[in-house]
């Protein structure tokens, strides 16, 4: 098995960076988009065998280091007894408001209520025939609290911080209650053959450092805890959330994801090697030419220097417009550049 990606989740030694790309399996490419034409996005989620094929589809075009599997992290909300939909951005139909609604909460065992997530990951495993290894996912229990306050995005989630202001303790009981809920779905995962798994904390950025190391930091803390029993790198990423680097590595995770809005060798001071770490290409560097994109690709790889522990990938998902010539020429980079230390 090509396990270039797991061994440098592990800061071992490897012949070259590895490469995976957030969303790479997404609309900007053109099967893709053809079969989203069939099929409307929970039915792709919820059908094991679509979710599997939209996986393999960038594997198949690609020599990517890495396969994940085609999801999203509001799923498991439904064990909460959350109304999902998506038009096409996603939305709870009930928002948690009060102390009141979240203390009602009763949930429900992930497995039960989304098996399709576990069915997908181990049909990923078994296509793959170890090609590369296979990473599930879920959302950090700050970010899916912002989505449970708000009831869908929103610039700067201000139903949230509403709730950390007004019931802080009301905060801390639905962090406590997702922190189980993730590691049940990333356990879930796991025991379907993920290899490893990423926890996006895709809104974290909006908190204050103090903010971030009382609610967000112990949530996604506890989650981490109840996984290190199976040996599987995590990763945690949480975008635009550079003030909080430092705090972010003492979450528990292998492997810490830098946004393009922070150096990788700054990321790596701050961190002081005491984490691998993930990205971090700007996704619009992948809208330019060919060869613009092959110069980006290699000075964040210069910038991240020789020392173990690197895995090359965008700062955030891969935008929808991107030409998959832009692919290409990131890949091709990546391949060229050898590890001086293998």
């Amino acid at each position: 098995m090509n396990d270039r990606f797991l061994r440098a989740c592990r800061r071992e030694s490897v012949d070259r960076t590895p490469l995976w790309i957030m969303r790479q399996a997404g609309r900007y490419l053109p099967e893709y988009r053809e079969l989203r034409a069939r099929v409307d996005f929970l039915t792709l989620c919820r059908t094991p065998e679509l979710a599997v094929e939209a996986s393999l589809m960038p594997i198949r075009r690609f020599d990517l280091d890495a396969a994940i599997v085609f999801s999203d992290i509001l799923l498991p909300l439904e064990s909460l007894g959350c109304e999902l939909s998506f038009d096409p951005s996603p939305r709870i139909a009930r928002p948690l408001r009060s102390s009141e609604e979240i203390a009602a909460l009763r949930p429900r065992p992930v497995a039960e209520v989304v098996p399709y997530v576990g069915d997908a990951v181990a049909l990923l495993r078994r296509e793959l025939s170890g090609r590369v290894p296979v990473i599930g996912f879920s959302g950090a229990p700050f970010t899916l609290a912002a989505y449970l306050t708000e009831g869908h995005g929103h610039d700067g989630f201000p139903a949230i911080r509403a709730l950390r202001a007004a019931d802080p303790a009301a905060l801390g009981t639905l962090l406590d209650t997702l922190s189980v809920m993730v590691t049940e779905h990333l356990e879930l995962q796991i025991a379907a053959g993920a290899q490893a798994v990423q926890i996006f904390d895709s809104w974290a950025g909006i908190l204050s450092p103090a903010d971030f190391a009382a609610f967000a930091l112990p949530a996604v803390r506890r989650a981490i805890r109840g996984l290190r029993r199976y040996h599987v790198p995590v990763i945690y990423f949480a975008p635009a959330a550079g003030h909080v680097l430092e705090l972010a590595a003492t979450t528990g995770a292998d492997v810490l994801g830098v946004c393009w809005r922070t150096p990788l060798d700054a990321a790596r001071r701050l961190t002081g090697g005491r984490v691998a770490l993930q990205g971090n290409l700007d996704p619009a560097a992948l809208l330019a030419p060919p060869a613009r994109v092959r110069e980006r690709a290699l000075a964040v790889l210069d910038e991240a220097g020789d020392e173990p522990g690197h895995i090359m990938n965008l700062g955030h998902g891969i935008l929808p417009g991107t030409p998959v010539a832009s692919v290409e020429a990131l890949v091709a980079a990546v391949a060229e550049r050898e590890r001086r230390t293998a």
